[in-house]
């Protein structure tokens, strides 16, 4: 049975992962709640337009983020902060191989016993996923993009009294 091929995705909260597919007829596999869905779409393309509709543009949020938390490098990109949307590229986003997981979905993550090179990821919805990254490197990514949330939560609730006031 051949899977339906989509001509693109919009990026939502329920998008768990975007993987590289490496297959002639789709760019990439994207983990949706229970589905896996093929789209003839890049991933860096279905990540720039959800930043747009986001409120940014992708190399803005990655400047800024990249100034947050000194990162210059797999940099975490709050694709919607408003409707909680971070994710983080298990590479640079310039190579093949890189993946992109969405934070929020992630339930848990251990070393694949089997391959330092490998980690294992749980999601909330008990899918499982072995991706090439080492538990190290993700762990890393973690807890960058859980800085990010931070830094961009606390932000947007300080006290109306520290915010400037305008002139009536």
């Amino acid at each position: 049975m051949n899977p339906t091929i989509l001509s693109h995705y919009d990026i939502n909260r329920h998008t768990i992962a975007i993987q590289p597919a490496l297959h002639t007829d789709y760019d990439t596999i994207v983990l949706e709640g229970d589905e896996t869905l093929f789209i003839k779409e890049s991933s860096m393309s279905m990540i720039k337009r959800a930043c747009i509709e986001g409120g940014s543009t992708y190399n803005g949020r990655r400047i800024a983020i990249s100034e947050i938390t000194r990162a210059q490098k797999k940099v975490p990109i709050p694709i919607d902060p408003i409707n909680h949307i971070y994710t983080f590229p298990t590479h640079s986003p310039e190579r093949l191989e890189c993946s992109w997981m969405f934070y929020h979905h992630i339930r848990s993550f251990t070393p694949d016993p089997n391959s330092s090179t490998h980690t294992l990821i749980t999601f909330r919805n008990a899918t499982q996923l072995k991706i090439s990254i080492s538990y190290p490197a993700f762990e890393r990514q973690i807890q960058r993009t859980s800085y990010c949330i931070l830094k961009l939560t606390h932000r947007s609730h300080q006290p109306d009294s520290l915010l400037p006031q305008l002139p009536h």
